[in-house]
This record gives C-alpha cells, structure tokens and sequence, in this order.
C-alpha cells in the first residue's frame, strides 16, 4: 500500500453548498470524528494534508494521535470554483451548469479553476506522496479523491462518491490500479 486517501470529516453549513476553497468550519462532532479515525486508520509513516482548515486540522489531530510527521501541500486543495464558491448549487445559474456538464474537464463557466488542472496538480502531488515514506495518509477533499480514482479508472473515477471521514488505499502505481475501497 503506497498511499491512505482520508477525505476531511463534515464542515458545518456545507449542504446543498458549493465550497470548494471556501473554508467552513468543521461540524460539531469533530473530536469525535477524530478519535474515531486515529483508531481506525491503518498504520502510516507520514501525513499531508491539503492546506484548507477542514483537513489541515484533522491531519494535525491524527499527527497528535499518532505521533507523525505533518507536511501541508497546497497542491492537495480542492477545486476553485470561482465566482461559485459559497453559492448553493441550486442557485447557480443553469446555462453555467449545462456548459461545466457539456465539457467537465475544460470548462470553467465559474471562472475558477478547470478539473483537468485540478487533475494536474493532484496528479502531481500525489506522485510526489507515493516517492516518500510509504505508506502515507493524504488527508484531502473528494476532488483529490476523485481525481486520483480517475487516474486508476478513467472517467468514472469522477462519479465516485467518498463520505466525509472516508478512506481509501491505493497501491504503488495507484495511476493504473486501485486497490480497494475502505468506507466507515
């Protein structure tokens, strides 16, 4: 096992909501939460953690818990939705909707970021993960997520659905293969 993808635990006030790079404070059973995946998760030698508040202080909790070392990589954000960020999906205009559909990977309608850069990036840092101490937890969001399962699957690998407080382990050379799926 190279790497443990662990999306960050529930945000207060994210349903329904469109926060990629919005930074929400996390819901109220976060020690809760925490304690449960310090307990749970597989052994680690490392951690990173993307930088955004709802992952970076879960990644400094089982850093605590564990006793390893915590690195932040900004690569590991999630996706910049732009001018859609803090909106409620549902009062985002859909003509934008239909044109982000129409062409998921290079479409940017919100004027932010495109999926096939957030693809690059999170390509990119967890290739630099994987040549590290292994096995590491990568504390992210579900776009990292799915990013790296459509490495491994192709295409669906961006309708996978990974619940807050989830995991998943991919093997070495994760780009081609994934090796299972760990949910609560």
């Amino acid at each position: 096992m190279a790497l443990i993808l662990l999306r960050h635990t529930r945000p207060h006030g994210a349903d329904g909501l469109c926060y990629g790079r919005t930074d929400l404070p996390l819901a109220g059973d976060f020690t809760t939460e925490a304690a449960r995946l310090a307990s749970d998760l597989p052994p680690f030698q490392r951690i990173l953690t993307s930088p955004l508040g709802r992952c970076r202080r879960l990644a400094e909790s089982l850093a605590a818990a564990r006793g390893r070392p915590l690195a932040v990589d900004a690569r590991l954000a999630e996706m910049d939705f732009g001018s859609w960020e803090g909106v409620r999906w549902d009062a985002i205009a859909r003509h934008e909707l239909d044109a982000w559909a129409a062409d998921l990977t290079g479409a940017r309608p919100h004027g932010g970021e495109t999926v096939a850069e957030l693809a690059a990036r999170s390509h990119a840092a967890l290739t630099d993960a994987e040549r590290g101490a292994v096995p590491a937890l990568v504390v992210c969001h579900a776009g990292i997520i799915k990013a790296a399962l459509s490495a491994a699957q192709g295409a669906a690998g961006w309708r996978a659905e990974t619940d807050y407080g989830s995991w998943l382990r991919l093997d070495s050379g994760w780009n081609r293969s994934v090796a299972g799926h760990d949910h609560d």
